[in-house]
């Protein structure tokens, strides 16, 4: 299907149905659908008229999906309001408008996610070293977006907690 053989009438019925499918599985930016229109060669005005519409009667809004997923990100996932601002971007959200929801999440949210996260993944690492678990630990709050400081002082509670002795991180980290 080409839109620009389709008439007027057509082609916007034809966007639309595009949106409504996409809309029907999960809740989109208006950069995702615009993407979407563009890839599908349906031209400018038509996807900037019918994004409009579609905003206007809410049914595309970026904030409430940029709050939608933070809350879902942050709880499923485990992100860290950086990796979580970071993905909005990426899905064309405004940063200002991803920051405001990733701003949602306070920092005792944050700590708490990742201490569980570090328990989770302590129980699996029960046969290596000392250094190695501290490693694959930083790393993985790393890639979740948690800051270096947290990281490190979440690390080290918890594997005092856990009974470890934290003298490889006390020495790499000073108070």
């Amino acid at each position: 299907m080409d839109p620009a053989e389709l008439s007027p009438d057509e082609a916007w019925k034809k966007a639309k149905e595009v949106c409504f499918d996409l809309l029907a599985v999960r809740p989109r930016t208006k950069d995702e659908l615009r993407q979407t229109l563009r890839r599908k060669g349906f031209d400018e005005e038509l996807r900037e008229r019918l994004l409009g519409k579609l905003d206007s009667s809410g049914l595309v809004d970026d904030a409430a999906f940029a709050e939608q997923w933070v809350r879902s990100r942050h709880a499923y996932q485990g992100l860290a309001r950086s990796a979580l601002v970071a993905e909005l971007k990426r899905k064309g959200v405004d940063g200002q408008v991803a920051a405001q929801a990733a701003g949602e999440i306070d920092r005792e949210s944050e700590e708490q996610r990742a201490r569980e996260l570090v328990r989770k993944r302590l129980r699996a690492m029960t046969t290596l070293d000392e250094q190695t678990a501290i490693r694959r630990l930083l790393g993985t709050l790393a890639r979740k977006g948690y800051p270096q400081g947290l990281a490190y002082q979440v690390v080290r509670d918890e594997l005092k907690n856990a009974g470890a002795d934290s003298t490889p991180l006390d020495d790499a980290i000073p108070d």
